[in-house]
């Protein structure tokens, strides 16, 4: 399998202006709303299926596009990473394994039967959002979290490896998912949650953009619109995220995921 197939290349030739206008917006915007929220996939993975690409090579495409955005999010918030080092350390481990899970199982999916998963993930990212807030009273309610400090209890471990696998696999509200996975079994300061958040989403894309650079059907030059777009959307991003509650951003966020998921379904 070569690291770039012949389709998305033919396509970037093709690419006018206004399309690459809309991918580099839609990179800005997706990385703003993953420091904020998480979700941004929800953005940028249909703006590339709109421009004419399969939804496979779109997703391959938006992961390695969309990594710029969580690094300038992580170099944003650095302050509140520092006193989480170790914690971050540990969880590296099953993101790392989790991600070459789920970069392999998507490489190992053909375009058909990813075409009709699709819609069917954004509808569960845009659930697990709306769901997140019965899951943080879930947590509570039955003491699964830590026990204070860098204490990281087993579940964790375990949550992080399979949100790892969904991410490399999809990616689209993985931000949300750990957030939510976060605040039950690590309960925290809400902006050093989201900082750990945003660091091990970056580790998760970062994998599976390394993966995918070399044995997926990246299409490039949208790839590096969206990264250049992504880049200035994180760093600005952290600064909203610091500024203003996720409440009605999540619920554009969802509109946004259930609106998509019904024009793949009908096409």
């Amino acid at each position: 399998m070569t690291g770039i197939c012949p389709a998305p290349s033919a396509k970037v030739i093709q690419m006018d202006f206004l399309e690459a206008i809309l991918l580099g917006l839609a990179g800005f915007a997706a990385a703003a709303v993953n420091a904020v929220a998480g979700g941004g996939t929800l953005i940028t993975f249909p703006t590339l299926v709109a421009v004419g690409y399969s939804a496979k090579v779109a997703n391959v495409t938006n992961t390695v596009g969309i990594w710029t955005g969580y690094l300038s999010g992580s170099a944003a918030y650095r302050e509140e990473l520092k006193l989480q080092k170790r914690r971050a350390l540990l969880l590296f481990i099953p993101a790392i394994v989790g991600a070459l899970v789920g970069g392999t199982l998507l490489l190992a999916t053909s375009d058909a039967t990813f075409e009709w998963v699709a819609p069917f993930l954004l509808l569960f990212a845009a659930g697990l959002m709306l769901l997140q807030r019965h899951l943080s009273e879930f947590a509570a309610q039955h003491s699964l979290g830590s026990r204070g400090g860098d204490h990281l209890p087993p579940p964790l471990y375990c949550a992080i490896f399979l949100t790892g696998i969904y991410g490399a696999y999809f990616g689209g509200g993985l931000g949300i998912l750990n957030f939510a996975i976060l605040t039950i079994l690590l309960p925290d300061d809400p902006q050093r949650t989201n900082a750990l958040k945003t660091l091990l989403s970056l580790v998760v894309n970062g994998v599976a953009a390394i993966y995918f650079a070399f044995f997926g059907p990246v299409a490039w030059g949208p790839a590096l619109i969206i990264g250049v777009g992504a880049l200035a959307g994180g760093y600005i991003g952290v600064g909203i995220a610091r500024a203003l509650g996720p409440v009605w951003l999540r619920r554009a966020v969802i509109t946004f995921a259930i609106v998509a998921a019904v024009l793949m379904f009908a096409t």
